[in-house]
């Protein structure tokens, strides 16, 4: 079963779209950061055929959904901004619980440099990582993290 057909694909598609985040699938080259997926002018883009992690949709929607919407459309490709990279996954996890994704299939072993074990059991124990973010740009409440008050900027 490729990643595309993993009923979790289906879960997070459906709540990107229901949220506002724009999703497209097309074939995409060998270029891209992560395998088969991208974020191109505030749309995160896939290749269904060479997906190998669907939680990877959640971590470039939430680098959508944290971005200035003032830019975010115009901006080819991610910002390199560790500040953006940390909100991201704060906002992937909380996307993460709010559908009901196994922590694994978001921090999976093959990504997130080797750290997935260490930030599963950071955001287990509600740890603030990328939270502060998240409360300064009125996307989520102090103290509330992982439920979010919005969820684009």
């Amino acid at each position: 079963m490729s990643a595309y057909d993993h009923p979790a694909t289906a879960r997070i598609l459906t709540f990107l779209t229901d949220i506002g985040i724009p999703v497209a699938a097309e074939a995409l080259g060998q270029d891209t950061l992560l395998s088969a997926i991208t974020v191109r002018h505030g749309t995160v883009v896939f290749d269904p055929d060479r997906l190998t992690q669907p939680g990877d949709l959640l971590h470039e929607a939430g680098h959508v959904a944290v971005s200035d919407p003032a830019v975010r459309t115009a901006r080819a490709e991610v910002a390199d901004d560790a500040g953006e990279e940390m909100a991201a996954i704060a906002w992937s996890w909380a996307a993460a619980q709010a559908i009901g994704i196994e922590p694994r299939l978001l921090f999976h072993a093959d990504g997130y440099r080797g750290d997935s074990d260490w930030l599963i059991e950071v955001f287990s124990q509600g740890s603030p990582l990328g939270v502060p973010l998240l409360v300064f740009w009125g996307l989520a409440e102090p103290g509330c993290f992982p439920a979010m008050t919005r969820w684009v900027r």
